[in-house]
């Protein structure tokens, strides 16, 4: 379960965004507006997909596109899977956001998958990462979209932004 499944764990609606098991479905920018008081955009990931290196090079490009020098852009949710923590293609997105002052919150997706003794180590090596990083959201949002573990919290941060 990806970006997609997160959006509509986030909405509590099951077809808000279309989600599906193999990573790197979604591959164009889909906005979700919400009452007219909040814009949600589901954006191409920038990881993992079975899909060709230039298509996932073009993905990445529209996503950067996007992201750069958005001034209405309230803030980037970063999902980084919690069994792997933040990968080199993560880096290179909070490299961009922090030099572009965007702020963006870290999202550790998939907590469902490791176990409950894991979960605070993930949490704080995730914090430690991210604690000198000039646009990065000081609190880390856990959750698990499956289960529903966290996505209070995350509904709460989104919704401040309205």
């Amino acid at each position: 379960m990806g970006k997609s499944s997160l959006l509509n764990a986030l909405t509590n609606r099951k077809n808000l965004a279309r989600s599906s098991n193999t990573p790197g479905r979604t591959r164009e920018l889909n906005f979700f507006n919400l009452d007219e008081r909040l814009m949600l955009a589901d954006l191409p990931g920038y990881g993992y997909a079975r899909a060709s290196k230039s298509a996932i090079a073009e993905w990445s490009a529209l996503t950067r596109d996007y992201l750069r020098g958005r001034a209405n852009l309230r803030r980037v949710f970063v999902l980084i899977d919690s069994r792997h923590g933040i990968k080199d293609s993560d880096l290179a997105v909070m490299n961009m956001l922090d030099e572009a002052a965007t702020v963006y919150q870290i999202v550790l997706t998939k907590l469902d998958k490791i176990k409950t003794n894991e979960r605070d180590k993930v949490v704080a090596k995730t914090e430690k990462a991210i604690e000198k990083r000039p646009a990065a959201f000081p609190r880390i949002a856990a959750v698990s979209a499956v289960k529903g573990d966290g996505m209070a919290t995350l509904r709460a941060d989104v919704f401040s932004l309205v």
